[in-house]
């Protein structure tokens, strides 16, 4: 009703039968609604059980460059790797993540890289400008995409002057 196109929607269980089971619940709710389960090896089983179903499905939690292998050799929607958290690990969470996007690229399977935990605006155009194009984030990373100082100084400049009485010659 509020107008989204998809909705992601986390499978639970930490088995593969639980994770088909509880996915494919999670699939009748909607034609839009697509199925997170994590990369785990009962994970990966479930994934391919519900791709073959027809199910849309994202495997998360993905760390390593290797995982976007696994993700885009099963045809699943979605690879998210976790950019925030590879970070606070001491990894180089945007080398990662590019890779990851290289590798989906070389493929022929219809996997994108959906990036999640975003901690800056920096971040989001960092890797927009290397080809990455799917984000989930916060409410106050929103905020942050229209909060230069530099703009909204500007913007009020352009009120100013629009409201200062005209000067006719």
């Amino acid at each position: 009703a509020l107008g989204a196109h998809e909705v992601q929607v986390q499978a639970w269980g930490g088995s593969e039968a639980q994770y088909v089971e509880t996915g494919r619940t999670i699939a009748r709710l909607d034609a839009r609604v697509t199925v997170k389960i994590p990369i785990t090896e009962d994970g990966v089983r479930a994934a391919r059980h519900l791709t073959r179903e027809g199910k849309s499905i994202t495997l998360t939690a993905l760390y390593a460059t290797h995982q976007a292998v696994t993700a885009s050799a099963l045809g699943v929607a979605y690879a998210a790797p976790y950019l925030g958290r590879l970070g606070d690990a001491g990894r180089d969470g945007q080398a990662i993540v590019r890779q990851m996007q290289a590798i989906v690229r070389s493929s022929d399977a219809p996997t994108r890289i959906l990036v999640a935990s975003i901690r800056s605006v920096d971040d989001i155009a960092g890797l927009v400008a290397d080809g990455l194009d799917t984000f989930t984030f916060s409410p106050a990373i929103a905020e942050q995409l229209f909060s230069d100082s530099l703009t909204l100084q500007a913007a009020d400049t352009f009120e100013e002057h629009a409201a200062a009485p005209q000067i006719r010659g």
